[in-house]
């Protein structure tokens, strides 16, 4: 019998390339009868490593980069948890992808991916997932984000971190229903490796994760996972805004710095990619983290200084020369329990 390939998806499918894992081996219907694994209550997340270039070789496999939050769906005999990368449970908080979970048929299951909400022409919008949630320390239920999984980590009693990347994904197709619901399989890109990352840009996705096809499930950042970024998107701290009588909600710029050891080093300001209510909710949390003593050196009139409490993900398009970040826009805050780390300047320059 010929499996039905699923739908391509709207923004990948000019060439008519076709987006499908590669199947490796069925499924074993006796697994029952093999030696049980215990569930662990937790995996830390494998991360990707950030490069400047696709890698080559048949051994890679590609996906796209999704801007969410990395979650973990842990599927148990009483119920679904939702865990965030840092380890918090916030099933409260991704109610549809939880049920969802809960009508896939397994008995006991740990899923990785990303929680996202789409745009219009279906790529992922960190800003419209954070405004699901009700902004950075709101404690709203986002019914409008989907679930884009990518691994399997654990299946019906059986540990599969130790097995290599392609059967994980192979069995994970098999679980997840093809079609526009709430968990969607995240599909391998068949496009020609060479033009992925240029195809990726041109319909201005965020880019494009790389796998090695044979490698275990290995926590952190190994090497195993890579990402290849069209535009450059990273986390950096809020240590002040600049008034503006003018601007939207009377914040004109944020003032960002960057970690080196246990200073903080001023990486420039953003101006861009916030609102009106966007500013007015931001000037508000930062008034209350207001502080006489800046931790960068900087001194401006309308300079406000705050404590550094909120980390904002800054997307932009390179350095200039004297360390500042070039045509930066604010996406939105990230939570605590995101554990989202900011950016290392150490060794940056050099």
């Amino acid at each position: 019998m010929t499996r039905s390939r699923r739908p391509s998806l709207p923004f990948l499918n000019e060439s008519n390339a076709t987006l499908q894992s590669r199947p490796i081996r069925k499924r074993d219907p006796d697994q029952p009868s093999l030696p049980f694994d215990p569930m662990p209550s937790r995996i830390e997340p494998c991360l990707a490593l950030l490069k400047p270039a696709v890698p080559l070789g048949s051994d890679w496999l590609y996906e796209v980069k999704w801007d969410g939050y990395r979650l973990a769906i842990h599927i148990e005999p009483k119920g679904v948890r939702v865990i965030t990368r840092g380890g918090h449970d916030w099933t409260d908080r991704f109610p549809t992808i939880a049920a969802a979970a809960k009508e896939l048929g397994v008995a006991t299951a740990i899923l990785d991916g990303e929680a996202v909400v789409l745009d219009d022409h279906g790529r992922s919008d960190f800003g419209a997932l954070q405004r699901s949630l009700g902004g950075r320390g709101g404690k709203r239920a986002s019914t409008e984000s989907m679930f884009y999984v990518f691994d399997l980590l654990y299946l019906d009693g059986h540990d599969l971190t130790g097995t290599e990347l392609a059967v994980r994904r192979h069995l994970l197709e098999d679980l997840i229903p093809a079609g526009d619901g709430t968990i969607r399989f995240s599909e391998e890109l068949e496009l020609p490796a060479e033009e992925l990352l240029a195809h990726a840009c041109h319909h201005r996705l965020e880019g494009i994760i790389a796998k090695h096809r044979d490698r275990p499930y290995s926590s952190g950042r190994t090497g195993d996972w890579l990402k290849i970024k069209c535009v450059e998107s990273q986390s950096f701290m809020i240590v002040g805004y600049e008034q503006s009588a003018s601007a939207r909600g009377g914040i004109g710029s944020l003032l960002l710095a960057g970690k080196k050891g246990f200073d903080w080093i001023y990486v420039g300001s953003v101006g861009t990619g916030f609102n009106a209510r966007d500013a007015e909710q931001l000037k508000k949390t930062l008034d209350r983290l207001k502080t006489s003593r800046p931790v960068v050196p900087l001194k401006g009139k309308r300079f406000v200084f705050v404590q550094p409490t909120l980390i904002a993900e800054i997307e932009f398009r390179g350095w200039t020369d004297d360390g500042s970040l070039r045509h930066a826009s604010y996406k939105g805050l990230r939570e605590v329990q995101d554990n989202a780390a900011v950016f290392d300047m150490a060794g940056f320059g050099s």
